[in-house]
């Protein structure tokens, strides 16, 4: 770890947020939720700070904004942050977090696959239709998403745009996040009339959830404040590492897995387990 920071005076996040039937029935069926107040305000923002830090020291970006291809345009992307810092860690490794997982999934126990702040800066463009799992080399539908803002979001920026249902399809395109993905999944979308979801203005602390092969898109930054997000994304305990039939899904093997092959437990050291009901026990 990097960061010398004490986690202390940070909060533990190891309280129980409640999901309803009727909230793990509609994520279910469409494959994304909104839940407020997963974190109230005061706990997003006070690890804002130690994860802004960390996005600035990280920042892949050497081009202006006006100079980068549509994805460099999207956000500032920067992973695996809870291996930078011991803050950091104790807010990626939350068991609230992980327990809302757990229960919109239906499964017992949860893992990392990996961290991934997403701050979309002022101006930024949108984000192209894509579907995540199309990275990770997985045996499993049992992969979810938290994305939640670290600052209140306003409605002209807006949450993730979803297609609703598009989970229950699998795979739509290999096309990884591109002009040619927005392209492919826009008219997937549009010609088979799913609904598209935006949750709006969101505050800091909300969260949205959604699975890894939901379809989703992100429109661009028309403010002046950078659009700061933090996504952690979980997979079931017990799940095994897939066959790479892509070169990305070979790239997330070696960075995500290091040490595993095809048929092995998705579980290296960096995939801990965070929650498990047995512990509720």
């Amino acid at each position: 770890m990097n960061s010398q920071q004490s986690s202390n005076i940070y909060p533990e996040l190891g309280s129980d947020y409640r999901i309803e039937k009727e909230q793990y029935q509609s994520y279910l069926e469409k494959g994304h939720i909104v839940l407020r107040g997963v974190a109230i305000p005061e706990e997003a923002m006070i690890y804002r700070n130690e994860i802004c830090d960390q996005v600035r020291k990280l920042n892949p970006h050497q081009k202006d904004l006006n100079d980068r291809d549509t994805y460099g345009k999207a956000f500032i992307q920067v992973g695996n942050l809870w291996r930078q810092s011991k803050v950091v860690e104790k807010f990626v490794l939350a068991r609230r977090f992980a327990k809302i997982a757990a229960d919109l999934m239906g499964v017992e126990g949860i893992r990392i696959y990996h961290d991934q702040a997403l701050f979309k800066e002022p101006g930024g463009g949108h984000t192209p239709w894509h579907q995540d799992q199309i990275y990770w080399p997985l045996d499993t539908e049992h992969t979810i998403t938290m994305w939640m803002p670290l600052v209140p979001i306003s409605e002209e920026v807006g949450s993730m745009t979803f297609a609703s249902g598009t989970h229950k399809e699998g795979p739509i395109t290999r096309q990884v996040i591109s002009d040619e993905s927005h392209k492919t999944l826009s008219q997937y979308v549009t010609s088979r009339g799913y609904e598209q979801v935006n949750y709006g203005a969101m505050a800091a602390g909300d969260a949205t959830f959604h699975s890894g092969w939901t379809a989703h898109c992100a429109p661009g930054n028309p403010t002046n404040t950078m659009r700061e997000v933090m996504t952690i994304i979980y997979m079931a305990d017990g799940v095994r590492v897939a066959e790479p039939d892509s070169s990305a899904r070979k790239n997330d093997l070696l960075a995500v897995f290091p040490g595993l092959k095809p048929g092995d437990i998705a579980a290296s050291p960096i995939n801990p387990l965070v929650y498990h009901r047995n512990w509720d026990k």
